[in-house]
């Protein structure tokens, strides 16, 4: 029980004790690599799978670790599929775009750092504007002035405190354009003009970021959970947990939670550390050599009475849930101040070799259910353990888990651990 109240208080001290951190939040990129323009193209003009020429340049400001904004250019210009390719004529279309978008970590979303540290991906989405100019064919003399929408992700590779290493795909859609990537056709000659969003083109590019700053982080790679407390700080809250935990009367109750701090040695006691009187004859239990049968204090706690009125009294104390041996959260061991209640039933059992007694496990409502329901067959059969044990024959018992205690309080710490037990029941 000292163990997990111990690390129970320790998760909690380190989190509270931890020291904030900050992160760097701008960024400079640069990148080159790849174009492709997909539509609008002229019948008999065809682009390469991948044509070399396209360069951008990006600043980016994080307003944490997760979401940020970024403003980047990019150029570059369109080819033919070939120059020996008789089957697409040629063409060369400069371009640019200038976009304002937003970045997402993905990487931080996803918790990338559970399995990597140096790897991040980044999302991104905007909107702006650039113009399409063609330099050959029919409309070479034309700037084609556009408004476009960017989205791609950003693979992400740390090789130092202040750099790191990209890739991006992005497709961007322009709208406004009237004039077909090769500057061999306009959109729709009929109008003469232009409409809707109709040139789709992507990139692919490789580059460097630049992290500005002089934190140890910057916003990509920063994790909020790496805090920690310092060794004064760990000193002093171990110290005081320690001092929480001490049992001045050794009843198994730590001070913090012991209601009645100074119990005799020796004395059973519940759950709150106050010394127990099971069936309230004002003898308490250690001292009663009855304990779940009233009697005089002249008779050490037990009744005057025949045997078969013993029996009765007996079968109605466990019966109605009187009897019960306690534990600790997620645990099959019982509880070192009720573990007694078992050699109490198993001293009756050799009294009353006619009596069969069930062993009940019960778990609280903490956790899966399928889970509790074989942590309270465990519990029940720890039970049935130290009875057989202390020589009870096993043909008169028998154990079974019945799961959850519905019948309390869940958000009560004192009614759930009445729930964690093991009772009995006469037959």
């Amino acid at each position: 029980m000292k163990k997990l109240i111990l690390s129970t208080i320790m998760a909690g001290a380190l989190a509270i004790g931890a020291n904030a951190q900050d992160y760097d939040k701008f960024s400079l990129e640069v990148g080159g690599g790849f174009n492709k323009p997909m539509a609008p193209l002229t019948p008999g003009y065809l682009s390469p799978t991948l044509n070399l020429g396209h360069v951008e340049f990006g600043a980016r400001y994080m307003f944490n670790e997760k979401f940020g904004l970024k403003l980047d250019y990019g150029f570059g210009s369109f080819k033919e599929a070939g120059a020996d390719d008789a089957a697409t004529g040629t063409f060369d279309t400069k371009y640019y775009r200038l976009d304002l978008q937003m970045v997402s970590n993905l990487g931080r979303i996803m918790h990338f750092e559970s399995f990597s540290r140096s790897l991040g991906l980044l999302g991104h989405f905007g909107a702006g504007i650039g113009n399409v100019n063609p330099e050959e064919n029919l409309y070479n003399d034309f700037t084609d002035d556009v408004y476009n929408f960017i989205v791609g992700v950003t693979p992400q590779l740390k090789i130092g405190k202040s750099v790191a290493i990209f890739g991006d795909i992005s497709a961007i859609i322009n709208g406004r354009q009237t004039v077909a990537f090769d500057g061999a056709s306009v959109i729709r000659p009929e109008d003469q003009g232009f409409y809707g969003a109709n040139g789709t083109w992507w990139t692919g590019t490789v580059g460097l970021q630049f992290y500005l700053g002089k934190n140890e982080e910057h916003a990509d790679w920063y994790v909020a959970a790496d805090k920690y407390a310092t060794k004064e700080e760990l000193a002093t809250q171990i110290n005081g947990i320690k001092d929480m935990l001490k049992d001045s009367d050794g009843d198994g109750v730590p001070d913090y939670l012991d209601k009645e701090p100074n119990t005799p040695a020796g004395a059973r006691v519940d759950s709150a550390g106050m010394t127990m009187d099971s069936d309230g004859d004002g003898t308490p239990d250690h001292m009663d050599k009855c304990p779940f049968m009233p009697g005089p204090a002249s008779t050490d706690g037990c009744p005057v009475e025949e045997v078969k009125e013993q029996l009765d009294f007996f079968k109605k104390a466990i019966n109605d849930g009187y009897v019960n041996v306690y534990y600790a959260f997620d645990s099959a061991k019982p509880l070192g101040y009720s573990a007694s209640a078992a050699n109490y039933v198993s001293n009756f059992l050799k009294k009353n070799p006619g009596v069969s007694v069930e062993v009940k496990g019960y778990a609280d409502e903490l956790g899966p259910e399928d889970y509790n329901m074989k942590l309270s067959e465990r519990r029940a059969k720890a039970v049935y353990d130290l009875l057989v044990a202390s020589g009870v024959d096993a043909s008169r018992l028998s154990y079974k888990g019945y799961g959850e205690d519905t019948s309390v309080d869940k958000s009560s710490a004192d009614a759930r651990q009445m729930a964690r037990r093991a009772s009995f029941e006469v037959k």
